[in-house]
C-alpha cells in the first residue's frame, strides 16, 4: 500500500516521504525508490550489540538501505535516538559520523534526538541536552555539515545554518519555522548551495 498510495500521489504532483528503520530487502527499496521523494532513517544506533539485544535485528542491513539509497539519488535524512548508556557513548558517534561522511556524503542530514522515558525503558532517564550537544558537535568536527539536535525546542541546534558563512537560514522551534533565508536553494547571506528538497 505504501507503493500504491506514492505512485497515485505522484501522478498527482504530490510528493511522498517515507519513514523507516531502514530494515529493508533491496529489491522492495528499489521499487519504493521509484515512487518516493525522500526517506527518513531511524538509526538505532552503530553497534551491532544494541541492535541484537535492544533491537532483535542487524545493523548491517539497515547501512546497506543507506547505501542503497544514496546511490540511487534518494534524499536521505537520518535519525539517531540518544539513548543514555545505550547508543550515546562518543566513540560510537564519532565512528557513525565519519561512517556518514564516507560512505552518505557530508551533506547528509543527522539529527540527535532526545530520549524520553517510556514503554520497555521507563527505568533510564532523558537524555541530557548536554549529550545531544556533545553529539551534534562531534557530528560537525567528523565533517558532516548539517546536524541537528531534536526535542529540545530553542535549542539552536534546531537551526539550518550555512556550511560557508555561518549564518542561520532557517530558524526553528520545534516544528515550527520561525524564520526562512533560504532563497530558491540557496543561501541568501552568501549563495551557497543548501541541498535538499525546498519545494
Amino acid at each position: 500500500y505504501i507503493y500504491d498510495c506514492a505512485e497515485q500521489g505522484r501522478s498527482r504532483g504530490i510528493r511522498s516521504v517515507m519513514i523507516s528503520n531502514g530494515y529493508i530487502n533491496a529489491q522492495p527499496m528499489r521499487e519504493l525508490i521509484s515512487v518516493l521523494s525522500a526517506v527518513k532513517i531511524d538509526l538505532k544506533a552503530f553497534s551491532e550489540r544494541f541492535y541484537k539485544e535492544l533491537v532483535v535485528g542487524e545493523l548491517r542491513p539497515v547501512l546497506d538501505t543507506l547505501i542503497l539509497l544514496k546511490k540511487e539519488n534518494i534524499w536521505t535524512e537520518i535519525v539517531y535516538l540518544l539513548i543514555p548508556g545505550q547508543n550515546d557513548h562518543p566513540d560510537e558517534l564519532r565512528k557513525l559520523s565519519i561512517w556518514i561522511r564516507n560512505e552518505l556524503g557530508s551533506d547528509t542530514p543527522l539529527h540527535f534526538t532526545r530520549f524520553q522515558p517510556q514503554y520497555r525503558l521507563t527505568n533510564l532517564p532523558a537524555t541530557p541536552v548536554r549529550t545531544l550537544i556533545t553529539a551534534r558537535q562531534i557530528g560537525l568536527d567528523a565533517g558532516l555539515k548539517y546536524v541537528y539536535t531534536g526535542n529540545v525546542p530553542g535549542d539552536p541546534g534546531e537551526n539550518t545554518t550555512c556550511p560557508h558563512c555561518h549564518s542561520i537560514i532557517i530558524r526553528r522551534i520545534g516544528f515550527n519555522v520561525i524564520e526562512n533565508k533560504l532563497a530558491e536553494n540557496k543561501c541568501a547571506n552568501c549563495g551557497t548551495i543548501i541541498p535538499g528538497i525546498w519545494k
